[in-house]
């Protein structure tokens, strides 16, 4: 994948009139932002994208508790508890819905279509998903950011390829998430012109993951490709990384939480610097912003980052290894 394909991997969509007043509130009211997601309240990850998103919110001159009120709801690595918790936002009266990840994309969706929901880090893509109607022209009331993993994913393979050159097979670990027909096309596609075989793993709750990791060293599995999952494998990622070093699979991650864990390496976005930018449309969408230019992605450009150092700190893909052992 060229530099040149990899500046729109990640896009920043065009906000319309979204159908609700946002705008023109009396001076003496405070704005609310619920904030959405199914990972845990509580770890290091949540705590790093929390603090982003604040300090988004700060740059642009809103500050938390003063002259603006910030929800938060966590459905604790459970999907299912997504829709119940946006119906709580929505009771609130919250003027915007941040929704992390696509499940909680999904459930924010189902629950209105009259608040602004803005896409903070969706992995797969948000026109297949139903989520908008185009890039250009999103329409309904969603906008935001998407990361489309399903570019990244043929890069992941041919990183594994690359440390593993007598590679043949390789296990695609979802959790969650299930993978779009698509994109598991263009993923055969991009295994079958590597000469490497799939298999494809799913973990739908964290007590799966020992039966997955010992049913994959028992098929000769020789690397492994973990998907984005928000609900079980990311809130497990010390116990993901472990097992895969107990079984002696090398993989391949999109999260650095990941190496920084002890995994082998990591290709995929910085999701601080994402979380950070979605406080810009936070910010458009109560000032009134009725119509955005679309705002593309920095010019990206790949760096390697050991465990313990300083690497690329923008948006855009790189590829991080974790401590050597």
């Amino acid at each position: 994948m060229s530099v040149q394909h990899l500046r729109f991997i990640i896009l920043a969509l065009s906000i319309l009139v979204v159908p609700v007043a946002v705008v023109a509130q009396a001076p003496a009211r405070v704005p609310t932002v619920g904030i959405l997601s199914a990972a845990p309240a509580s770890g290091p990850t949540t705590a790093a994208y929390r603090e982003a998103f604040e300090r988004g919110l700060k740059e642009l001159s809103w500050i938390p508790g003063q002259n603006i009120r910030l929800e938060y709801r966590y459905a604790e690595g459970k999907p299912e508890q997504l829709e119940g918790l946006a119906h709580d936002l929505v009771r609130l009266g919250v003027d915007v819905i941040v929704a992390r990840a696509t499940t909680s994309i999904r459930a924010a969706k189902r629950v209105t279509a009259m608040i602004p929901i803005v896409m903070s880090a969706t992995g797969q893509d948000p026109i297949q998903s139903g989520f908008i109607a185009s890039l250009a022209r999103p329409g309904g009331n969603i906008t935001g950011l998407t990361l489309l993993n399903q570019e990244l994913q043929p890069k992941q393979l041919q990183l594994l390829k690359e440390v593993v050159p007598r590679l043949s097979r390789v296990a695609v670990l979802s959790g969650t998430l299930a993978l779009l027909e698509k994109d598991r096309q263009s993923l055969e596609m991009a295994a079958a012109g590597l000469d490497l075989r799939l298999q494809h793993v799913t973990a739908q709750r964290p007590g799966d993951l020992d039966k997955v990791f010992a049913d994959m060293a028992g098929t000769r599995i020789g690397a492994l490709l973990v998907r984005a999952d928000p609900s079980v494998l990311e809130p497990n990622t010390p116990r993901v990384v472990a097992l895969a070093l107990k079984h002696r699979l090398p993989a391949v991650y999109w999260l650095r939480s990941y190496p920084h864990a002890g995994g082998l390496m990591s290709y995929g976005a910085d999701l601080i610097e994402v979380h950070r930018r979605s406080a810009f449309y936070v910010d458009r969408l109560l000032r009134g912003a009725g119509r955005l230019a679309r705002r593309g992605a920095n010019q990206a450009r790949p760096s390697r980052e050991h465990q313990d150092g300083e690497g690329d700190r923008t948006h855009v893909p790189t590829v991080d290894f974790g401590a050597r052992r």
